[in-house]
């Protein structure tokens, strides 16, 4: 069964690139665009982990990763945050509130992908790389 990852974004732009990439890497990526249902979204796909931008409309980013963090269903749910903004405050931040990796935009294609296979605990996608260190 493919793992899946709630991609909480609301720049059409980048919600494509992590969708796709993430897509063609094995994994099942849902979105959500709005701050102020993200929780709803969250209870409702159960996914496996969440990538979340701090800027969002409606709530912010924080303040969702706050309420992860306060619910004993979504406490321990891994949580990549992304921002545009990589200021030294914002990382202290997410780090705090308790984002398990923070990403700054514009970020590569494989970061996010050792990221959130790193994340859900798998080592290589679908298993490909792992089995090509043992052959």
């Amino acid at each position: 069964m493919a793992r899946r990852v709630l991609l909480i974004e609301d720049e059409p732009n980048i919600i494509e690139a992590i969708s796709f990439i993430l897509s063609r890497d094995g994994f099942t990526v849902h979105t959500h665009e709005d701050g102020e249902t993200a929780m709803d979204k969250v209870r409702a796909q159960r996914p496996d982990m969440i990538i979340l931008d701090v800027m969002l409309p409606g709530k912010s980013g924080f303040d969702i990763l706050r309420d992860l963090r306060a619910e004993p269903a979504t406490a321990t749910l891994p949580v990549l945050m992304l921002t545009a903004r990589g200021q030294a405050k914002d990382r202290e931040l997410a780090t705090r509130l308790g984002a398990d990796v923070f990403m700054t935009k514009p970020f590569s294609n494989a970061e996010i992908c050792a990221q959130v296979r790193a994340l859900i605990g798998e080592d290589s996608p679908r298993g490909d790389v792992a089995r090509d260190a043992t052959a």
